[in-house]
């Protein structure tokens, strides 16, 4: 249940005790007040009536000398010598007693029912309901409103939120929400707050980690000149090897941390992706098959997706088995193996810096899938991996949907 639910949930309950509680309060307050009415009138009526009888000898208003059905509460009062009223309760409804003494040991007495009037006290309760159904209807409808401009923010707070930790450093969630001082707003400017201050963290380890990489090319560069110059023979060609990839590691550092920077921007093209593809996985990985299912025109920089294409194939090579299966379809390019799968903390995290997975899958310093993770983001591209089922297989699937 959202909290706009449960924000209308906790009004209309609120809002159903308090009527219900008012609603008992009048009931009862109405019919103590109709039956002390009733006593006063049949008491003045009582007393009439005795002072006729007195002085004439009739009796009006009904009433009765010992009437046989006179309670017994009232006979006690009456050869006490005092008046005093009763109510009794009939299946029709209540019925008012008036007792006063006559002399001689005789009781005069009324009967009054008040049937009538307890149909005044049953307009009364429906009328109760209606306005206690009314008042929880729209005490529900001013909740679900407070709840959804409530939850609106929150939402708003919360995807503006997602979109800062997928990359985005120009968004704000202050603003997202269009400002406030409630909690909300101060939610806000904690987030923002917490994103600036990991922002320049992260950013001045990016800029350390370029410099560094930087840095490194120059003595880099006169390194691998000098093991150009090495004689002939197996020492030279493991030198050349080494510095060979050493390099390779320094420009791919240099390049995540242009990724990083968030500062990389793609040259789009109308490219055809089947026959893209179809022209650069021999030259990337000629081992690989390509299937074209269906072709597509995509926006997309070659430049890019030749590297992310690149580094999908070189994992497959290194980490999988052979066969290695590209297929395109439509926008979508996939990637398969034929090896032991991804390691389980890549489908659950991602790709890692410098993490090779599993010990059947070394080799590599662990950038490749970062590099092509990042590349993708650029290219506006959505970049997946999963692992087949054993029953077709098994194997590494890394799929690549392209923007059309």
């Amino acid at each position: 249940m959202t909290l706009r639910w449960k924000l209308s949930a906790a009004i209309a309950l609120v809002s159903a005790l308090v009527v219900v509680a008012l609603s008992l309060v009048v009931h009862n307050a109405a019919r103590v007040s109709m039956i002390n009415n009733a006593r006063d009138v049949q008491d003045e009526r009582v007393q009439s009536a005795l002072r006729i009888y007195e002085t004439t000898g009739r009796l009006v208003f009904y009433a009765a000398i010992d009437d046989p059905g006179l309670p017994p509460e009232l006979r006690t009062y009456a050869d006490d010598g005092q008046r005093a009223t009763y109510v009794q309760r009939t299946r029709r409804g209540l019925r008012v007693w008036a007792a006063t003494p006559a002399g001689n040991g005789r009781v005069l007495s009324l009967r009054t029912g008040i049937t009538d009037r307890y149909s005044v006290l049953t307009d009364l309760d429906r009328t109760l309901v209606i306005g206690s159904v009314a008042v929880v209807l729209c005490g529900t409808a001013i909740g679900v409103f407070v709840g959804g401009r409530m939850s609106r923010r929150l939402r708003r707070a919360a995807l503006a939120a997602r979109r800062a930790a997928d990359g985005d450093t120009g968004v704000r969630v202050r603003e997202a929400i269009g400002g406030g001082r409630d909690e909300t707003g101060e939610l806000a400017r904690a987030v923002d707050a917490m994103a600036d201050a990991l922002q320049r963290r992260l950013e001045a380890e990016r800029r350390v980690t370029a410099d560094i990489a930087h840095e490194l090319r120059t003595p880099l560069t006169g390194l691998v000149t000098a093991a150009e110059l090495l004689p002939a023979g197996r020492p030279s060609e493991l030198v050349r090897d080494r510095v060979h990839a050493l390099r390779t590691l320094v420009e791919d550092v240099l390049e995540v941390a242009r990724l990083d920077g968030a500062a990389e921007r793609a040259d789009l093209q109308d490219v055809a992706l089947g026959e893209f593809v179809r022209h650069r996985v021999p030259v990337l990985a000629p081992g690989a098959r390509v299937t074209v299912v269906a072709d597509a025109v995509v926006q997309t920089d070659p430049r890019r997706l030749e590297r992310v294409l690149g580094n999908l194939l070189v994992n497959a090579a290194r980490h999988g088995a052979a066969p290695v299966d590209v297929l395109v379809d439509g926008p979508f390019v996939r990637v398969r193996d034929h090896g032991p799968g991804f390691p389980a903390d890549l489908l659950r995290d991602g790709p890692s810096r410098f993490r090779t997975g599993s010990t059947d899958r070394s080799g590599g310093h662990g950038l490749g899938l970062t590099i092509a993770t990042g590349q993708a983001r650029v290219l506006g591209a959505r970049l997946t991996f999963r692992n087949a089922p054993p029953s077709s297989g098994g194997g590494a699937v890394a799929q690549l949907l392209l923007p059309r």
